[in-house]
């Protein structure tokens, strides 16, 4: 058969709660033009993240029923130990809450002020996490390649070592799949050989391992058909010396993550924080049905009738908004659809956040709750001056949560953004009124320019006009 179905049946469902325009630019000036401080419930489609909003399978909600909550030595954590040693091949696993703990917990024990830590392009917490310890999170993003955007530059890398010296870099990372690079994939080649030369200059490589499955498809699929999806994975992190894990995203659970590696040395001084912060190393600050839940996900994200799905379904979204003209990173990789805000809204300067302006609008056209990776995640303002750093690119993020929305959701999703591509020309830029230090788009305070944003559809519910 030619078409595609989901390779899953609905058991249970959660209803959707329709808002009206006006409900909406209420809910969107009370958030302070951030979608971040939305309550979900006013929400219509929910494209915010694929991290920790999978819908769980019935083979995982029966683990819950066997979840051993022992405060030590629980059963769920050896199962869960064995899952993730079978797959990825390291000795060592020790549970976390979720991704960005594990990030705390390696940096604050491998890294020092002053130091550099290497990677294709690092997320926002995992970047402000290395910050956090005095260090500098360097990206090396190599585009040349059109299929496997996501590779890092290794003449660069090369570059950077020889001139700052060994000593300099306690580690190396890349991030699969490449998140703040649109997604993007790393080949199976680049990945080899990027270890290869790290491992010639005695550089630790750990990997960013949350959407690893989904990474190894696109290989599968771009790169090497005749290797099975297990086969690429357990190639790619041979070569590692470990890695960290949001269980959020491929391990398809709402809550949980983890550090995988090879010293036991390391494991021990991993332990002494994650006991002070997290609980005891058999349960890591998760429950033991959370640990039954990844264990099953790790599996089921490696299945092929998955991920083909999975790859059609972020396929579809993007060849329907490319058919409309509507500027996006390409191709697609599989966790979403990114939107080149910079090109979609071109009279907006970097300064004005695009990104941000967008995802606005397209929250007022139809209750849609997508993200910004631009100028508002990445950009800096002086705290002497008040000047503002901005970003290399300007992107809203389309996260599509795995087996959760079907094909006329996404139907919903690509006529609202045509709408609000037709009257792109409209649209105004945002100002921060109020920010923290760090990570501020979780929590920054916008207003508009020029109080630009006004909404006059007079449709309930559906997709309706935007103007300013």
């Amino acid at each position: 058969m030619k078409t595609v179905i989901e390779p899953f049946r609905a058991k249970v469902i959660e209803s959707i709660k329709f808002t009206t325009e006006e409900e909406r630019e209420t809910a969107l000036k009370l958030a302070g033009y951030n979608l971040f401080h939305l309550k979900a419930e006013d929400v219509i489609i929910d494209l915010l993240t694929d991290s920790g909003t999978s819908a769980m399978s019935s083979e995982q909600w029966s683990r819950l029923m066997v979840g051993d909550e022992s405060y030590a030595g629980c059963s769920s954590y050896f199962r869960f130990k064995d899952t993730v040693s079978k797959v990825l091949g390291f000795e060592h696993v020790l549970p976390v809450h979720q991704g960005r703990a594990a990030e705390r917990i390696l940096f604050g024990a491998l890294v020092k002020p002053g130091q550099h830590v290497l990677s294709n392009t690092h997320f926002d917490t995992t970047r402000a996490n290395i910050e956090s310890n005095g260090a500098q999170a360097i990206d090396f993003p190599d585009s040349g390649n059109r299929e496997f955007c996501g590779n890092i530059d290794l003449r660069a890398v090369k570059r950077f070592i020889d001139e700052h010296g060994r000593s300099s870099i306690p580690l190396s990372m890349i991030t699969l799949t490449n998140n703040s690079a649109g997604g993007q994939p790393a080949s199976l080649e680049n990945i080899l050989a990027y270890a290869a030369l790290l491992k010639s200059h005695d550089i630790p490589l750990f990997i960013d391992a949350a959407r690893f499955a989904e990474n190894a498809w696109l290989i599968k699929r771009r790169e090497r058909p005749e290797l099975s999806v297990l086969d690429i994975v357990r190639q790619i992190f041979e070569v590692s010396d470990g890695c960290m894990m949001s269980a959020k995203k491929d391990g398809l659970s709402n809550m949980g993550g983890f550090i995988a590696c090879r010293e036991a040395d390391l494991c021990d001084s991993l332990k002494q924080n994650l006991i002070l912060t997290e609980g005891f190393p058999t349960y890591g600050g998760l429950s033991g049905r959370d640990l039954e839940c990844i264990a099953r996900g790790i599996n089921e994200a490696l299945e092929d009738e998955y991920l083909l799905y999975r790859e059609k379904s972020t396929l579809y979204l993007a060849q329907r908004l490319n058919d409309a003209g509507v500027p996006l990173i390409n191709p697609p990789g599989l966790h979403a659809v990114y939107i080149d805000a910079a090109k979609f809204l071109p009279h907006l300067e970097p300064r004005e956040l695009p990104g941000q302006a967008l995802v606005c609008a397209l929250y007022l056209e139809a209750g849609i709750r997508a993200c910004e990776i631009g100028t508002l995640m990445f950009g800096r303002r002086d705290l002497q001056s008040g000047a503002e750093t901005t970003h290399s690119a300007e992107l809203v993020r389309l996260a599509l949560p795995r087996r959760v929305y079907s094909q006329s959701h996404y139907d919903y999703v690509i006529e609202a953004v045509c709408n609000v591509f037709d009257r792109r020309s409209f649209l105004k830029g945002l100002r921060i009124v109020q920010q923290p230090e760090c990570l501020r788009h979780f929590s920054a305070r916008m207003e508009p320019i020029e109080n630009s944003f006004t909404h006059q559809s007079g449709v309930s519910g559906g997709v309706g006009n935007y103007e300013c």
